[in-house]
């Protein structure tokens, strides 16, 4: 069973494992790109002070900087064992405006209490996100704003992806924004808006050195070229950055 898989994932992935989760994002590779994502997040969301509600947030690292920016937060993940390392993560922080919840963000108990929620790198494991989203939207207050950042298509196949259903018995499937949106519309959100992945447009400003080999002026017009077809394409399919209103 796939949530059984997420609820002992940090027991089967070892001391190793679990200390990558817990330093999180300074832990991982992917550190900049992380970071490039939590800004976006944080520029489109409701300024602070407001609650927010954190799901699937894993060893809490987003959590805890939304609450040294001011926010009221919730982090919720369905793993005992993430939200110890949650726990400690907040500990050595030393805020007081975080706590967190073990539960199924598939059957959240919440109603009309946050002022915004964020599925970050988390939704795309859900055995149910129509489940997911209705709890959220029931969770939000009239007004409230929902950002997801998900993997888009292709995510399901690629082979990291396999090895951890294989290894975890995790759920991982391809979540684009406009399934996102689809699903969020039929349960009532509005306003909804597509941006593209803040890590994407990082990527193609900082992340192209065989651009450097160029003259200024071409490698400037490669980069506008990526910049549109983030803007014009990828962002619906490839992943995006998904505001909703209730």
């Amino acid at each position: 069973m796939a949530k059984q898989g997420e609820i002992d994932y940090v027991a089967r992935i070892g001391e190793v494992g679990a200390a990558h989760a817990q330093g999180k994002p300074f832990s991982d590779p992917d550190c900049g790109r992380m970071l490039a994502d939590l800004g976006g997040v944080f520029m489109v969301l409701p300024p602070a002070p407001a609650r927010l509600l954190d799901l699937g947030c894993g060893s809490g690292w987003t959590s805890v900087f939304f609450a040294r920016r001011g926010y009221d937060v919730i982090g919720q993940d369905i793993a005992p064992d993430m939200i110890a390392l949650a726990e400690a993560n907040r500990a050595a922080a030393g805020v007081d405006n975080l706590a967190f919840t073990v539960c199924d963000y598939e059957s959240l108990g919440f109603a009309d209490t946050f002022d915004a929620a964020v599925f970050y790198d988390a939704l795309h494991h859900a055995e149910d996100p129509h489940a997911a989203l209705a709890g959220v939207y029931k969770a939000l207050k009239p007004g409230g704003v929902l950002v997801t950042i998900e993997p888009g298509v292709g995510h399901a196949e690629a082979e990291h992806s396999r090895i951890a259903v294989d290894m975890f018995g995790v759920t991982e499937r391809d979540m684009p924004p406009r399934d996102i949106v689809r699903m969020a519309r039929a349960i009532g959100f509005r306003g909804a808006r597509v941006y593209p992945t803040p890590k994407m447009l990082a990527m193609i400003q900082y992340e192209m050195p065989m651009l450097a080999r160029l003259p200024d002026w071409l490698s400037d017009l490669v980069r506008w070229g990526g910049m549109g077809w983030l803007m014009l394409v990828a962002k619906r399919w490839r992943g995006g950055m998904v505001v909703l209103r209730k």
